[in-house]
């Protein structure tokens, strides 16, 4: 009964957290969180947990969480997902020849 209504719920609090990111992260990560929400609520309690623990820090528990469930994140992306996310964590990496030129 409450299935839809939480979802909702996650939606909106999710896209409030993310509202500074650039598009394509909100939209991976909105996805991602639809297509399994048991794995983020589990995240996201652990998170919480760590919080109390560092004292706010969430850099140190995302650090610490999310290697965890790293499989069930990967699992649960599409190959699109999968190739977008290897664009964006490439930054300029990779765009250069051997012999220093830059790749177009």
């Amino acid at each position: 009964m409450f299935g839809n209504l939480k979802n909702f719920a996650m939606r909106k609090l999710l896209e409030r957290q993310l509202k500074d990111a650039p598009p394509e992260q909100r939209e991976m990560i909105t996805a991602l969180m639809e297509k399994n929400p048991a794995v983020f609520e589990q995240i996201a309690k652990e998170m919480q947990a760590e919080l109390k623990v560092n004292g706010n820090n969430q850099m140190a528990a995302a650090t610490k969480v999310l290697p965890k469930y790293q499989k069930e994140i990967m699992a649960a992306m599409s190959p699109e997902m999968r190739e977008k996310l290897i664009q964006m964590h490439s930054g300029t990496a990779g765009r250069f020849n051997p012999n220093g030129s830059i790749r177009r």
